[in-house]
């Protein structure tokens, strides 16, 4: 029986062999080439078949120029407008209220007499606790006669020492008694005297709390009264306004209703946050003039000192992201102009010729931002320059 042999791949054979792969893989190249080619030629047409997008043009008071400038800091200020001498007249004793006269608006000198409590039963209680010490004085006056019997009968040998000490204790507490019934005679006076309701200050009522015949508790509120010589405006101030502002600086205010700005100074600052706000308080004096009243708003500018910052309108800062950026306009390489949003940390305001500028960081010197009449555009916008000079802060 004839073994097996192997059948070797003769030249020819393998010569066959390559040619075929070798055509498989041109085969697979220029699949892959054309599939290639044509998908070019679909992104081609796509793009042809897309219109492109719009240029926006921008008028020059759309664009605003950063500037590098020294200017005068100012701090927005609004508050209140408050009576430095204010006081409360409250009832000291329970009764029913009489002769209340006064009601809000009239004028009031300080010691006044306002109104009155019911004294009908604090003066029987006075009458009474005097009678008591005018009892206990003379109780006292006869404890003094009979020591002083009793201290001669000692020097004569009549009477033991020890009745003397008697006597003499006996006059130590005749004494305390009438000290204390004067005492409570005085409390009783002090009573009575605390149903008169005087004016502490002078100035004009401005709310009364209760109506003749009423019954008042003790410390219950009976009128207010408010001093309108002397007004300052109480000004809440965020944390970072609050670092610049410092006594003695001034203010210019407008109060609601008067055309007529007012010159106010920073007279005292609160070492204090407000709790839940975490505002600071300031107060600014405000000098007197017709027509002020306590409650009134009132709201202007604070100035705080020159300093050198970038300057942009506060119109060209936007807030609908959590952090404030402008519509910077960029230039590309190809010449073109896009918009591009650009976050910036804002700093001190100031005004100039009435626009309100705002000191930044993140920007430079001479960049283009879009004030808010451009309204909101997309990053990556393409815009043009209407005017190659748009206008400067």
């Amino acid at each position: 029986m004839n073994a097996p042999r192997n059948d070797p791949v003769t030249p020819s054979r393998r010569h066959w062999l390559g040619w075929t792969l070798a055509a498989l893989v041109v085969a697979a190249l220029v699949v892959l080439g054309w599939r290639s080619v044509a998908q070019r030629s679909a992104e081609q047409a796509a793009r042809q078949s897309r219109p492109e997008a719009p240029v926006i043009a921008l008028a020059p008071q759309d664009v605003a120029v950063v500037q590098q400038r020294r200017f005068q800091a100012e701090v927005p200020i609004s508050g209140t407008l408050q009576a430095v001498h204010t006081a409360t007249v409250k009832a000291r004793v329970a009764g029913d209220l009489r002769d209340f006269s006064v009601r809000e608006g009239d004028a009031v000198q300080a010691g006044q007499l306002i109104a009155r409590i019911a004294p009908a039963e604090y003066d029987a209680r006075l009458q009474q606790a005097e009678q008591q010490a005018r009892a206990s004085d003379a109780q006292a006056a006869v404890a003094q006669r009979q020591y002083d019997n009793n201290r001669a009968l000692v020097d004569e040998g009549f009477i033991s020492r020890t009745a003397l000490a008697n006597s003499r204790a006996d006059l130590d507490a005749a004494r305390a008694n009438a000290k204390a019934a004067q005492a409570a005679a005085a409390a009783a006076r002090k009573t009575l005297e605390d149903t008169q309701l005087s004016a502490p200050i002078a100035g004009q009522i401005a709310q009364r709390h209760v109506a003749p015949g009423d019954y008042v508790a003790p410390g219950a509120p009976v009128a207010d009264i408010v001093d309108l010589d002397t007004l300052e405006l109480r000004v809440p101030l965020s944390p970072s306004d609050s670092m610049a502002v410092r006594t003695g600086q001034h203010a210019r205010v407008t109060v609601e209703g008067s055309p007529t700005p007012l010159d106010a100074t920073v007279v005292r600052i609160n070492p204090s946050t407000q709790a839940g706000s975490r505002s600071v308080l300031a107060y600014l004096q405000v000098p007197a003039a017709d027509g002020l009243r306590q409650g009134l708003f009132a709201q202007g500018v604070l100035a705080t000192g020159e300093r050198d910052a970038l300057l942009v309108p506060l119109s060209a800062i936007r807030s609908d992201r959590p952090q404030p950026y402008v519509q910077l306009v960029t230039t590309e390489p190809d010449g073109s102009r896009r918009i591009a949003h650009r976050n910036v940390t804002t700093g001190a305001r100031t005004t100039v010729d009435g626009q309100t500028l705002v000191a930044v960081t993140g920007l430079a010197d001479g960049d283009l931002v879009l004030r808010a009449a451009a309204g909101s555009l997309g990053q990556g916008t393409r815009v043009r320059l209407l005017d190659s000079n748009p206008s400067p802060d």
